[in-house]
């Protein structure tokens, strides 16, 4: 799943999508801070391929997004709300190509907007970055090609100020964002700043009420974050290879910024700083056992205002979870298979 895929719902359940090799799966509390249920799918019977994305808005329903196959050589992007963690999944509905038609052109990303539209962002055929968004009374808009060449294949997307759509993307040699100037405006490049990164490990986070910041691992191996109007600022070394996760907390009284991601190791590290103050430091904390190679890790806040981490192996459908202890610092209690 690309994106945060452990999420609260709008009645505090905790849930999560895994992603199979034909099927978006989830899972979700039965009451908050409860057992949780079996796995089920979402969206219907549609065949998809293994790659999905995942977003929510304020109004916390999640907003799906996958490619699917329609024939030889050839798919096309659908969607699905999910409107509350123990109801079923709206069906897929298809959201086309960025290109008309053609095979998957790169990992999709689904973000969400202050009036509750989806907004789709795909890397297209052309290298460039390419949006959909909903229409505020159904239906989708056309696409809109964003332009830019040789993008990765992953790009990043977050909601910011007033609910407004931020994004990003890695190019050779450069990242590059875009930003609407006001809620549900056109987007407008606004700046490129050199940086090498590696593929697969953006990730953007609204850090304050003004600011979104993006991370990801510089080719140095070094995890970086990066605000715009000003140039990306190494923050400690890389844990692991994949993407962090990164969720905005309230830790002892004050505003912070908590990333985790799977180590080379094997475990799940964390680290914690003040939001946007970079150059108080960080530094890596290992916790729970040792993972499958193929493990990843997502952060919530839990219906109490609990900092929430879960870890998903796709391969072996193990799910382990920890919450913040009511203690000082980032005391967790044991990891727990659910």
């Amino acid at each position: 799943m690309n994106g945060e895929w452990l999420i609260r719902g709008r009645d505090g359940r905790l849930s999560v999508y895994l992603m199979t090799q034909d099927a978006v799966l989830c899972r979700a509390e039965q009451v908050p801070g409860g057992p949780w249920d079996a796995p089920r799918r979402i969206g219907g019977d549609q065949r998809l391929h293994s790659a999905a994305g995942i977003g929510q808005g304020a109004d916390s329903y999640a907003h799906l997004v996958a490619w699917r196959p329609t024939g030889p050589g050839e798919s096309d992007l659908v969607h699905s709300t999910h409107f509350r963690p123990l109801l079923a999944a709206l069906d897929w509905d298809a959201v086309g190509h960025p290109n008309d038609k053609g095979d998957r052109t790169g990992r999709p990303v689904a973000v969400v907007d202050a009036q509750g539209r989806a907004h789709i962002f795909v890397r297209n055929s052309g290298g460039g970055l390419s949006m959909r968004a909903q229409k505020q009374k159904g239906g989708w808009c056309p696409w809109r090609d964003f332009k830019g060449t040789d993008l990765q294949e992953v790009p990043a997307a977050v909601a910011g100020k007033d609910g407004r759509i931020e994004a990003y993307a890695a190019g050779a040699g450069a990242l590059v964002y875009w930003r609407q100037e006001g809620p549900a405006t056109e987007f407008q490049l606004v700046e490129e700043v050199e940086a090498e990164a590696r593929p697969g490990t953006l990730r953007a986070l609204a850090t304050s009420d003004e600011n979104t910041t993006l991370f990801f691992t510089d080719t140095a191996g070094r995890l970086s974050a990066w605000r715009p109007g000003a140039g990306p600022v190494a923050l400690l070394p890389a844990a692991g290879p994949g993407p962090v996760a990164a969720v905005r907390c309230e830790l002892d009284g004050h505003d912070c910024t908590l990333l985790a991601q799977c180590s080379s190791s094997g475990r799940v590290a964390f680290a914690a700083y003040p939001s946007e103050q970079e150059s108080a430091g960080a530094w890596w904390t290992e916790s729970g056992p040792r993972l499958p190679a193929d493990a990843g890790v997502s952060l919530a806040v839990d219906a109490v205002g609990r900092v929430v981490a879960a870890v998903l192996s796709p391969s072996t459908g193990q799910l382990l979870l920890t919450r913040r202890k009511d203690e000082p610092g980032l005391a967790l209690t044991a990891w727990q298979e659910v």
